[in-house]
């Protein structure tokens, strides 16, 4: 008869492990050293002793060589890092110091803002580098822009503006797809602005954008519970009333900022600008129109003005973008909150 306890779910008595071939332990080499010890009758003093001795002495090379790995592995990334930083910091700014003649070459793309890569910080720095190269014939803003901060292009433009005066070099501006609101008043610091025919260009405005909710609020039974110290402190919150009074504040500041855009780009275009009742109004033109308007001055790429107005074909890109560590840094740095803030911070932007 079969015994239940011997034979596997399907009857059969499991295979029997063979250990012959396992190696052994530590533990096992002890007490294997111990039972032949007892066995042989020895009675050497002190082999007990010996053999924990050399048990002692073989957890202690076993525990070095696991801390000297741990030491290589950390040193390893420690090494993978710094080479890392190395590289992203070489590659952070655009080529400087270069003496040869050439055209110089500054990116402003995507959003203008603080933090973004066409912030004032990182355009402002490459600006300085290609007005200080005695190489550079010329500085080209290659523009590819929707708009965005005021306070950001109100920067660059009085930088470029001072920088051409010092330095005594032409500034080109090369219009790709958009050069719009906060980018077209960057463009207008530039002795030229060349456009594609099909390049957007334009919408001289100011915006101030949100949403309300208070009739949507009535509605759900939902009650807000605003508390403030002065009046108008929070006269921005979209789930509380607007006053008239306040309406006319936002739009007073408003049109404060749009006068401020229309001197700067009447003072750097001049008389090549044709007004027209439509000119200031936010609305924007393609490449072709801007020209007629006078909003730019001619179709050109920018390998076209290299070679034809700079007369300097070989182009140097003096552009300031983040490397991997300065992103690394900007990630962990004053990243909590932040997006809790930038949901309620509300500002006049020009796009």
């Amino acid at each position: 008869m079969t015994d239940p306890f011997d034979a596997g779910p399907d009857g059969l008595k499991p295979p029997e492990v063979n250990m012959a071939n396992q190696p052994p332990s530590p533990v096992d080499k002890a007490q294997a050293a111990l039972q032949n010890g007892s066995k042989s009758g020895t009675n050497q003093p002190g082999w007990e002793r010996e053999t924990l001795e050399k048990l002692a002495f073989s957890a202690l090379h076993e525990q070095r060589l696991a801390r000297r790995w741990r030491t290589f592995v950390r040193l390893a990334w420690l090494g993978f890092f710094i080479v890392l930083a190395w590289v992203g910091l070489n590659q952070g700014a655009g080529t400087q110091d270069v003496s040869a003649p050439h055209t110089a070459v500054v990116e402003i793309k995507g959003e203008i803002a603080s933090g973004a890569e066409a912030s004032s910080e990182l355009i402002v720095s490459a600006v300085r580098a290609a007005f200080e190269d005695a190489g550079a014939q010329a500085v080209v803003l290659l523009i590819n822009s929707p708009g965005g901060s005021p306070v950001q292009a109100g920067i660059i433009n009085d930088e470029i503006l001072r920088l051409k005066a010092l330095h005594k070099k032409p500034v080109y501006a090369v219009v790709e797809e958009s050069c719009a609101s906060a980018a077209y008043y960057i463009a207008v610091s530039a002795d030229k602005i060349f456009v594609d025919k099909a390049s957007i260009v334009g919408s001289i405005g100011v915006l101030m954008d949100g949403f309300g909710f208070t009739g949507l609020m009535d509605k759900l039974g939902v009650e807000r519970r605003l508390m403030t110290a002065g009046v108008n402190k929070g006269f921005l919150d979209p789930f509380s009333p607007q006053t008239d009074k306040q309406r006319e504040y936002a739009q007073a500041m408003l049109d404060q900022i749009h006068q401020q855009f229309i001197d700067v780009v009447k003072a750097g275009r001049g008389d090549r600008l044709k007004e027209t009742p439509e000119t200031f109004s936010g609305l924007f033109w393609s490449g072709q129109q801007a020209i007629e308007l006078g909003l730019a001055d001619q179709l050109g790429s920018l390998d076209f003005v290299a070679r034809e107005v700079v007369k300097a074909e070989e182009i140097i890109d003096y552009t300031r973008r983040d490397n991997v560590a300065e992103r690394l840094v900007k990630r962990f740095g004053a990243a909590l909150g932040s997006g809790a803030v930038q949901s309620l911070k509300s500002s006049a932007s020009l796009r």
